[in-house]
This record gives C-alpha cells, structure tokens and sequence, in this order.
C-alpha cells in the first residue's frame, strides 16, 4: 500500500501532465485477474506488460486479431503478380527470343522468380507493418521515466491504465486499481 507521504505527494500533483497509473503485480495469473478486472470496468486504453507471453492477456486487454495476415497475403500477392507481369513483359513485349520454337509466354520458366518475388515481398511486407502497426521505431515512451518498469523485462508484471481514456479519473482510478491489491501504483509522467 501507499504510505500517507506517497499519498500527498501524488494528489499534490494533479495539476501535472500525466500519461497514465501504472501497477505492478507478482505474477502473471495476478495482472491478467487485474486486466480482466479494468477492462470489465469499462476501462479501454490500457496495455499490460510482462515478462513472458500470458495465456489470455491479450483478449483480456480487448485485442481483436491482428491485420498482419492480410498485409502479408496482398504483399506476397502484389509480388507474384509483379515478378510474373515483369517477366512476361521482358519475354513477350520487350525483348522476345524465339528459342528452339517455345512460346514467347511459357510460364513454367517463370514459376522461380515468381516465388521468390512473392516470398520477399511478403517477408518485407509483414516487416513494413509490424513496424507501422507497433508504431515503431520509438525511441522514448512515457513508461520509460518510471524506474520499477524495466524489471518488466525480467520478473515483474505492469498494468498501465492511460490517462486519456475517456473513464479515467484520477483518484478514482487510484482506488480501483488499490482495490486489486498491486505490489504497487506510480503515477507516469506524460514527458
């Protein structure tokens, strides 16, 4: 719990910017209770960190499926067609070679660069939008400025409830995450 020094200080600062509340809990089974928890409160703008993939994290957060299978299907679309457009064009249009008496479209020659067109703009494809997806690179998060979160990496589990969400309060946030039973609460600066 929060001593009556940690209290006054954190109410001191409601005028400050800030991103968000930020709990800390034991272990895993503890911060996807707590998760289920917020989100049945009705809070959506929250992500909770871990240590190691939780079974049912992501649902409890209200996650829907990700759109990375479709960008990588139309990316490896788009490069099987390309690969095998720009071979037909070289071969029939641009620069044709009647060789041994074959058509000028044989496509069982294409078939290789096909694939390895399709392949490599699928793979690049599925880089391209994790990144724009995660929103990445980001070199500084707000989380960042709170000391306790990088033992998120090693052996602790974080829920961050941000202040924008439109059910954000304060002090009423406070006390529901208080109510879960965190290790501990720290407000995150916006900056």
């Amino acid at each position: 719990m929060l001593t009556r020094a940690a209290l006054l200080r954190n109410t001191m600062n409601l005028n400050e910017k800030i991103y968000g509340l930020i709990a800390e809990f034991k272990g895993d089974e503890e911060v996807l209770t707590a998760t289920r928890a917020a989100y049945d409160r009705g809070y959506r703008k929250m992500d909770a960190f871990a240590p190691f993939p939780v079974e049912g994290l992501p649902e409890a957060l209200g996650r829907k499926r990700t759109a990375i299978p479709v960008i990588v299907f139309a990316g490896g679309a788009f490069g099987c067609l390309g690969g095998y457009l720009l071979q037909w064009y070289a071969m029939t249009v641009s620069y044709p070679l009647n060789i041994g008496g074959r058509p000028l479209n044989s496509w069982p020659m294409f078939i290789p660069i096909t694939f390895e067109l399709t392949i490599l703009s699928a793979a690049f494809a599925a880089i391209i939008g994790m990144l724009v997806l995660n929103k990445l690179p980001l070199p500084h998060h707000p989380l960042f400025n709170v000391p306790e979160f990088e033992r998120a990496s090693s052996d602790k589990f974080f829920l961050c409830i941000q202040a924008d969400d439109p059910k954000f309060d304060l002090r009423e946030t406070r006390r529901f995450l208080e109510m879960l039973k965190p290790e501990s609460i720290a407000e995150v600066p916006a900056e």
